[in-house]
């Protein structure tokens, strides 16, 4: 394995235990950081305004209990490692809580919030090097602070990647902003873990917890669209991304997008390709619940692209996340469970 790694600049190939026949990955786990709260201040804890404002009542209650009896997994290691042990999991990578990229916030509050996060997810995976890798976040509100925050999560932090929004304050990540923030990470090397916080625009998803169910996987689906049609995929075509929630739709309609491609001017003037084809210059987590999903996403996408996440510890979390995939042929499933992660994230298996 550690002959197909891939590592940025310096960093070498971590060390990780592997306590079963092969090596299992969760590639999307999340920790909180409660004191990032004394900088940005405890009236934006939550997730932003044009999130927040897209629940019900109902929705707040529940959402209130789940987090309050999550609390010890989220922002803690002992009963994470614990809980990685019940589930088989060997090496979990550690993305901050989506409801902390604090984008809506002043650009110096921002920059400040992601470096104390960074610091407190440095200090979780120090604890237990060979079960933990750290990926970061950066305030996408400045691109010049984003590049500079992303520069040392790597090159001083060793972190393997870092986690983004789907969008920024609503501007879409296509927009020719963030055209240096794209090809510093091309550059560097880094994994970029895309990672949605609920629709953008969910004024009819308030009920039913939608802003989530539906809305997560539409907010992955477009960032999608827009890195391929705006041809981000095309200028910066050594791009390491990895989205969560199994990329959304597209595994199951991705066809509508080619046929508006090839038979539409406005559709294909950004992008050079096909769009379907650069799916497979995509990694996507296995995040989907279903079976018939799962085989969709290997149809779509090839076993090479594909890395188990579970989302721990969220109420929207797959509770078996080895299980799921054992009806798998083996070399799929170990490509899933844990090989592919380990190349993008610069893992090595310690000799026992």
């Amino acid at each position: 394995m550690s002959s197909t790694i891939t590592l940025c600049g310096n960093q070498r190939a971590r060390p990780v235990r592997v306590s079963g026949q092969t090596l299992v990955v969760d590639i999307h786990a999340h920790l909180g950081v409660p004191g990032a709260i004394r900088i940005v201040g405890s009236e934006n804890a939550g997730p932003p305004p044009d999130i927040a404002n897209f629940s019900t009542p109902e929705t707040d209650a529940v959402n209130g209990r789940q987090f309050a009896a999550i609390a010890p997994k989220l922002c803690a290691v002992e009963q994470r490692l614990a809980d990685m042990d019940r589930l088989g999991v060997d090496v979990q990578a550690l993305s901050p809580n989506p409801g902390q990229y604090y984008y809506h916030l002043d650009a110096e509050i921002g920059r400040d919030a992601a470096r104390l996060i960074n610091e407190t997810v440095a200090e979780a995976v120090a604890t237990h090097p060979d079960r933990l890798v750290g990926m970061g976040t950066v305030p996408m509100q400045n691109v010049e602070f984003a590049i500079t925050e992303m520069r040392r999560c790597i090159n001083t932090l060793d972190f393997r990647g870092i986690e983004i929004s789907t969008n920024v304050n609503g501007i879409d990540l296509d927009d020719p902003i963030f055209r240096p923030f794209w090809a510093e990470a091309e550059k560097l090397g880094v994994l970029v873990f895309l990672h949605p916080i609920g629709f953008s625009h969910g004024e009819r998803m308030k009920r039913y917890y939608f802003n989530n169910i539906i809305g997560n996987p539409l907010e992955s689906t477009l960032a999608i669209g827009h890195l391929i049609f705006g041809g981000v995929l095309d200028n910066f075509p050594g791009l390491r991304i990895c989205v969560a929630h199994g990329g959304g739709y597209l595994p199951g309609y991705w066809g509508r997008m080619d046929h508006g491609w090839r038979n539409r001017s406005d559709c294909s003037a950004g992008c050079l390709h096909v769009p379907s084809s650069y799916l497979r210059r995509i990694w996507f987590d296995t995040l989907v619940f279903d079976q018939d999903q799962l085989d969709n996403l290997i149809h779509a996408y090839g076993a090479d692209r594909l890395c188990m996440g579970s989302d721990y510890p969220f109420d929207m979390a797959e509770p078996d996340p080895v299980g799921f995939h054992a009806r798998l042929g083996e070399g799929y499933r170990k490509k899933i469970l844990g090989l592919n992660a380990a190349e993008l994230l610069g893992l090595r298996v310690k000799e026992k």
